[in-house]
């Protein structure tokens, strides 16, 4: 890469999932709004057709002259030519198809267990990992040998396995995992500031937290606005609506697969004294099953949602469309912000800003200290040049940590699992997960995990079979 003038151009990254229908098209319109970086990205993926398409769509959105951040889209048809050399290395992949997920999130069902999404904890979180890591093992290595100094960006769920994976394998990597569900949680911490205290336009990244926990089970022990509290102003929020809940403005959650009244967040602050900072389809599936998801009619009374892989696959046939007529010139990419922090965190790390921002990163500086040092945490870190400095958090209260600690022994459980083939391992992750304790036998477990072990064979190594 080379500076001038407080940019930085032939850059070189490389996408593992290029070929996405979704997620590049993020990456793309962040890339073409910010003409401090420029340079070249690698797309590749094992369906290259699709990283094709993605080629044509990113270099005619960068040729655009509304477009201020110009980059050169090419694919790569190995991950050797992919990787080699490269500054940055971006992984977002889904694991297998919408088929395997199906059965993923709706074969508990049978069972009585419930889901809303069904990629990170309970039975679906641990299957989706099985058929996961391997190819985060593959990955690892490949960096490894091609790109041993790179940046790696991990957006792929399970999070905390797929960073976890990454460091097993290649310890020194330089990998963390990006999330924006605590950018969605400061926006309503904004949302209600401007409800409540009559205060207008303020920035979510004025919201400062303190953000500790694992992947989609954040919390908040801190937030201020400007030297205002904001825990006594949530506080009286909830007390207020706890009923109703609050919709943010430009949302309704009865109308979005992915959006809530955030009234699973109220409930667990009046439960444990702190602001729990993931949308609530995630953080129901880190409690007791018996709780938000038992049953349809529950979650709807908590005013979330059940996203069923129908849903994901209608989407996606939108998604396809919308494909083609961006290929075709039919339709246009939207120039608008995306909200997502990968451009602002990639900047930083080329030394053109600092940014202090939330990351999933291994418990090695005891960032949260009564955590283990092999968890993989999510927390605050410091952002600048060829640098991530991880914050200390603190500790988690003991009744937090305590819903927190059997997920984390199942990312040791799934993660050996994954690298053994050992359906012992599997069982053990399952009867451990909160969505499954104490609701089915042992029997009923390990019957369910082969079932939905025996539905994603496909894509498993040879050892499971």
């Amino acid at each position: 890469m080379n500076y001038k003038n407080n940019k930085v151009s032939d850059l070189q990254i490389a996408y593992i999932g290029g070929g996405s229908r979704g997620w590049a098209w993020t990456f793309m319109t962040d890339l073409c709004m910010d003409d401090a970086l420029s340079g070249t990205i690698r797309l590749y993926d094992i369906d290259e057709e699709a990283a094709k398409h993605n080629q044509t769509i990113g270099n005619h959105l960068s040729q655009r002259p509304d477009t201020i951040g110009k980059w050169n889209y090419v694919t790569s048809k190995t991950i050797e030519e992919a990787l080699t050399g490269v500054d940055f290395v971006v992984i977002s992949i889904l694991p297998g198809t919408f088929d395997e997920m199906e059965s993923d999130v709706h074969l508990p069902e049978r069972l009585g267990i419930y889901q809303s999404v069904g990629d990170t904890a309970g039975p679906g979180g641990i299957i989706r990992a099985l058929r996961t890591l391997p190819m985060y093992v593959e990955i690892a290595n490949a960096i490894k040998t091609y790109c041993p100094s790179a940046w790696v960006i991990n957006y792929t769920n399970p999070m905390s396995l797929c960073v976890k994976t990454l460091y097993h394998v290649f310890p020194q990597i330089k990998a963390f995992g990006c999330c924006h569900e605590v950018f969605g949680t400061q926006k309503v911490l904004k949302g209600i500031c401007e409800e409540t205290l009559g205060l207008e336009n303020i920035d979510r990244h004025d919201i400062h937290v303190n953000v500790l926990g694992i992947n989609h089970f954040t919390w908040f022990d801190q937030a201020s606005y400007k030297g205002i509290d904001l825990f006594p102003v949530y506080r009286d929020f909830i007390e207020k609506h706890f009923e109703e809940g609050y919709n943010e403005p430009d949302k309704n959650w009865a109308n979005s697969s992915f959006n809530c009244a955030h009234r699973v967040k109220f409930d667990l602050f009046n439960r444990f004294g702190l602001i729990a900072a993931a949308g609530d389809r995630h953080l129901a599936e880190f409690m007791p099953g018996d709780e938000y998801l038992k049953d349809p009619q529950t979650v709807e009374s908590w005013k979330f949602g059940l996203t069923t892989v129908d849903w994901r696959k209608n989407d996606l046939k939108n998604r396809l469309a919308k494909s083609a007529r961006l290929m075709n010139n039919e339709e246009e990419i939207e120039l608008k912000p995306t909200g997502e922090e990968g451009i602002l965190l990639i900047k930083a790390l080329c030394g053109l800003t600092r940014v202090v921002s939330n990351v999933n990163i291994p418990n090695t500086y005891l960032q949260i200290p009564n955590l283990p040092s092999t968890a993989v945490v999510e927390t605050n870190a410091v952002f600048s040049r060829d640098s991530i400095k991880p914050l200390v958090a603190g500790n988690l209260p003991e009744n937090v940590k305590a819903l927190i600690m059997p997920h984390v022994e199942n990312h040791e459980y799934t993660l050996k699992a994954a690298l053994t083939c050992d359906r012992q391992l599997v069982y053990q992750a399952f009867l451990n997960d909160p969505q499954v304790k104490g609701r089915i036998s042992e029997e009923e477990a390990k019957e369910l995990a082969d079932d939905m072990i025996n539905n994603t064979l496909k894509y498993l190594p040879e050892g499971w079979k």
